[in-house]
């Protein structure tokens, strides 16, 4: 009698490198543009929100600001730039919260993707809602009488400081999303933080023009570095000493809230 011996084969575990992890995070980014067809809305309401902004503080508030339409906007444009930079972030803490009460994250969960793919898949999503509502603004605030005194190239450094930028504050409206209980409380979390960093910096008025106590606060503010730097590389003016404040800010941001998006995803999970 002859023995025979079966042997079961070991199941293949799949490799989550560092190039996988990424190619997964461009997947659930990509899911998450293409249900923009479905709602379409949202690309008008992210595009129109800065067309709007732009027509206020030029045809309303320019006389008052600067005397002139243009010349206040040659100051205001790169700081809606900024506006319009943090209010597309503070959408990232809403989309988070939707996807987590909806249970797309315990679909995640089940597949043998990067753990950190849906978070940085989301992030990624939303820079491009962040180029098309700057594209627009840029085109809205040149059809006024906005012009670039440096030169066009100066769009590339601008647009991979604002992403930079981005990337860092996304944590914290990660860690907002993930905080918070419904959209509606996310919402009112995200924004009602968001807008006073926007309106307490040189975005829209200038520094000296403000109380001594509060220009100290101002200058401390990481969105007035944002400003000023997108002022140098398209308005003309310093550059380098307000770049590089943005970028250490930014590192700040990102070492302090990336670890507790990150602890309270897994938490979630």
């Amino acid at each position: 009698m002859t023995a025979i011996t079966t042997t079961e084969e070991a199941p293949q575990v799949r490799r989550r490198g560092p190039g996988s992890a990424v190619r997964q995070s461009a997947t659930v980014a990509w899911r998450q543009l293409v249900q923009i067809k479905h709602s379409p809305e949202t690309l008008v309401e992210v595009g129109i929100q800065p067309v709007i902004f732009v027509f206020l503080f030029a045809f309303v508030l320019a006389g008052q600001m600067a005397g002139s339409r243009e010349a206040y906007l040659q100051f205001v444009v790169p700081g809606l730039i900024v506006q319009s930079t943090v209010l597309v972030t503070a959408r990232t803490a809403i989309g988070m919260n939707t996807d987590v009460t909806k249970g797309l994250f315990d679909r995640f969960r089940s597949l043998p993707i990067s753990r950190t793919a849906p978070l940085i898949g989301r992030i990624l999503a939303d820079y491009v809602m962040l180029v098309w509502s700057v594209v627009l603004l840029l085109a809205f605030g040149m059809l006024l009488g906005f012009r670039i005194e440096t030169n066009w190239g100066q769009l590339i450094p601008m647009f991979l400081l604002l992403l930079a930028f981005s990337f860092a504050l996304s944590w914290a409206s990660v860690l907002a999303g993930l905080l918070s209980k419904d959209p509606e409380s996310v919402q009112a979390l995200a924004f009602g933080l968001m807008l006073p960093l926007t309106f307490i910096s040189d975005a829209f008025v200038r520094v000296e023009t403000m109380p001594g106590w509060l220009q100290a606060v101002v200058k401390l503010n990481p969105v007035t570095m944002l400003a000023d730097s997108i002022r140098g590389l398209l308005v003309g003016g310093p550059v380098g000493q307000p770049v590089t404040k943005t970028l250490i800010a930014a590192a700040v941001l990102l070492v302090v809230f990336a670890p507790l998006a990150l602890r309270a995803y897994h938490r979630e999970r």
